[in-house]
């Protein structure tokens, strides 16, 4: 990716953040997360780098904790992971 590209990158202030708490739209996180790696065309590896920054609170120490155990993933992976993870815990507050 030249420089030039690396210009278009939104500042991390202007990247959507996820918290995972109270009233959270976990599938508007990962959209808007899928829109911007598209619309500019930008590697996994530039998106999941940003992860640290991106989640707060509750959802930065799932990050963390999940990262210590598998290790730098793909975004197609990290999806997986939010989806499966939020879908759990949804079931089990409804129970």
């Amino acid at each position: 990716m030249g420089q030039e590209l690396l210009k278009e990158v939104p500042k991390l202030k202007e990247w959507p953040h996820f918290s995972g708490e109270g009233e959270y739209d976990h599938m508007e996180f990962i959209r808007d997360i899928d829109m911007i790696k598209e619309y500019l065309e930008l590697p996994d590896r530039l998106v999941t780098a940003r992860f640290n920054r991106l989640f707060t609170r509750s959802a930065h120490r799932w990050y963390i904790k999940l990262r210590q155990e598998h290790g730098h993933q793909s975004w197609t992976w990290c999806k997986t992971q939010i989806i499966n993870n939020s879908w759990r815990f949804k079931v089990e507050t409804a129970f």
